[in-house]
């Protein structure tokens, strides 16, 4: 198999272009899987074929010049895992987040309208990467991100951090209960909330809750992609809108970032 024959387009934001730093946030185009996973599909949690994903990937981390990428069980939690040497797709462990001082390898974040989130202290060579749902970001995975790569040695002021392609807030409504939640911890939250219906549905600002989550954390550069996965059904994989079209299943793309 040559790793050249297709390389995926890739989306890179100016605040990660740091030296010794490689990134980037893919799609769902410019990969190898067919039918509904067309094509740049990176979940081997999907009914994909296993070899077709594990082709899917290293394409991506050969496009930003990696040797390999790993990846991690998610879960929706605040777990964060240490990654000293790379491990195998099926030895991966269970958790949202991932830090490293380690050069040479990608840290992979799997999504379908959650948040990818991209970390790098280029100066103290400790990069990161999570993935933020509502539920993770909301129980801390950017806090406990940050706080795990200032052990390495990071300054959260140095912290450079990107938030990836996502569900945008048109496309992301939501019940009363799930309003309340919010505003019962902090009646600041309300802000992330708009178009109230009659119902006391709103539209969630997923991506905004996250920014916000990563300056409250110290980081002194933070950067939101604008994307909305839901609405660019020819760009990038969705739950919401796989679960609105009533479709058997979907794919997830995959965000990188690696030291080199």
């Amino acid at each position: 198999m040559n790793l050249t024959d297709t390389l995926p387009p890739v989306l890179e934001i100016a605040g990660l272009h740091l030296s010794g730093v490689r990134h980037g946030f893919f799609g769902r185009t410019g990969g190898r899987s067919h039918g509904i996973y067309t094509s740049n599909n990176c979940g081997f949690g999907s009914g994909d074929d296993r070899e077709t994903v594990a082709a899917n990937r290293a394409a991506c981390a050969a496009r930003l010049g990696l040797p390999g990428l790993v990846t991690v069980q998610q879960r929706h939690t605040p777990k964060v895992e240490l990654v000293t040497a790379p491990w195998t797709a099926d030895a991966a462990p269970v958790a949202d987040a991932m830090v490293t001082d380690v050069r040479g390898i990608g840290l992979g974040i799997l999504t379908a309208d959650c948040a990818p989130v991209l970390f790098a202290d280029a100066k103290a060579g400790v990069i990161g990467a999570a993935h933020a749902g509502w539920r993770g970001a909301f129980d801390g995975v950017i806090e406990a991100t940050v706080a795990a790569m200032a052990a390495l040695g990071a300054k959260r002021g140095d912290i450079a951090a990107a938030v990836g392609p996502c569900i945008g807030q048109q496309s992301y409504e939501v019940g009363p209960e799930f309003v309340a939640r919010f505003v019962e911890r902090d009646k600041a939250y309300a802000r992330y909330f708009a178009n109230a219906t009659a119902d006391g549905h709103h539209d969630f600002a997923l991506a905004d809750f996250v920014g916000d989550a990563l300056r409250d954390a110290g980081v002194g550069s933070v950067v939101l992609s604008g994307r909305d996965t839901c609405a660019e059904a020819d760009t990038y994989f969705s739950y919401r809108r796989t679960t609105l079209r009533k479709e058997p299943d979907y794919g997830r793309q995959i965000s990188v970032i690696g030291l080199v």
